[in-house]
């Protein structure tokens, strides 16, 4: 990203590095999907390219308010810990600022949570200015509540030019510096969001239909989008694989489309990523049609369409109706046992209209462009 983030410098402790040695932790309440949970949380571990030697869960209702785990887990947590060799634990939840000092302290080890894991990977993967911008901004914002004295460097006094004076530690330059980054940040980005909002108005107005696909992250939207326009971007078995919004133009039986791939949903993300978010889903507000992409296969399908239709939801505002919504349920290839067909007919039920396609196999696509065709077409005529 160019700019070298503030924690790079300031003890290390903001973000998961690549190669880093992990355990995988989190608190599970009861009914909770702790198989989802901790596969997702493995997933984000494996796409921030860093090595998990293991898992813990305690299964309590919430978290212990002082250091996330009880006493005697926590100590648990820092004897394997110290016996694997870990570098950092990566929590399946979100941490709080006190929570995560109060758990290093116990532990001995990094604290990195969930929320931060999501932030790293943007940062890594982010490819365009913008989306770079806004990843950028979202990390310097969780970032500075989280400032705090790793180690005797921060509290040592640091006089010289621009601190406040003699008595100004290194961490108050830290925070200066941070709130300084992120008004500047802020800026860039406004600059940059207005010039991609002239480059759209100018494709909407003298270009075709737009046709942008939206999903859970990992559903098959990109391998979709390579169907559908006879691309070959990135098709990659990790959770945002597609981070910046891909367009191809492409001809349909009744004329000409624009199709947009987009950035995959997932629950519970940060808040400070949703500008980042909504930068990128940009094209969702002035689409002539959405396919929404969902993995029949997966066990949470129903509650990732739930997350879907509520970041489109958000995106669009409570003034803006929906684009006509095609929804296509994915991988018909690999169902396989009864309870997976079980999922896939629950889901034709609450997912209206839809077609269910493989996008790899090219399975059933001739419905998928029947029905889409027939959107654009009453679009055109409205």
């Amino acid at each position: 990203m160019g700019h070298r983030l503030i924690e790079d410098y300031l003890g290390r402790r903001a973000r998961a590095y690549g190669g880093e040695r992990v355990l995988l932790v989190d608190v599970v309440s009861p009914g909770s999907d702790e198989t989802e949970r901790m596969a997702e949380l493995r997933s984000l571990a494996a796409t921030a390219g860093v090595l998990v030697l293991g898992t813990v869960v305690q299964h309590q209702p919430h978290p212990h308010p002082g250091t996330f785990f009880g006493r005697g887990k926590a100590g648990e947590i820092r004897d394997l810990g110290h016996s694997l060799q870990a570098d950092t634990l990566v929590v399946g939840s979100e941490v709080s600022p006190a929570q995560a000092r109060n758990l290093e302290e116990a532990t001995g080890l990094k604290v990195v949570d969930r929320s931060q894991l999501i932030l790293d990977i943007f940062a890594q993967r982010a490819g365009t200015k913008e989306a770079a911008l806004a990843v950028e901004l979202a990390q310097l914002e969780y970032l500075l509540p989280r400032l705090r004295g790793w180690g005797q460097a921060l509290t040592d006094p640091g006089a010289g030019i621009g601190t406040s004076g003699p008595g100004e530690t290194r961490l108050e330059q830290g925070r200066r510096a941070v709130r300084h980054r992120i008004q500047v940040v802020r800026h860039e980005l406004r600059k940059a969001a207005q010039d991609r909002a002239i480059q759209q108005a100018r494709r909407r107005r003298a270009g075709p239909p737009e046709v942008v696909l939206v999903g859970y992250t990992n559903s098959g939207k990109s391998t979709l989008f390579n169907r559908l326009t006879g691309s070959d971007v990135l098709v990659e078995d990790k959770l945002f694989a597609t981070l910046d919004t891909r367009v191809r133009q492409v001809a349909w039986p009744t004329g000409e489309a624009l199709v947009t791939d987009t950035v995959g949903f997932i629950r519970d993300l940060p808040h400070e990523l949703v500008p980042a978010f909504q930068a990128t889903l940009g094209a969702v507000r002035d689409a002539a049609a959405l396919l929404l992409v969902l993995d029949v296969t997966a066990p949470a399908a129903e509650d990732h369409l739930r997350v879907v239709r509520e970041v489109i939801a958000d995106v669009l505002g409570p003034d803006r109706v929906p684009p006509p919504t095609l929804h296509v349920l994915n991988k018909l290839d690999l169902v396989s046992t009864q309870e997976q067909e079980a999922r896939l007919a629950a889901l034709e039920r609450e997912a209206v209209p839809h077609v269910v396609v493989s996008a790899k196999t090219g399975g059933n696509m001739a419905s998928l462009l029947s029905a889409l065709d027939s959107i654009l077409t009453v679009r055109s005529r409205g």
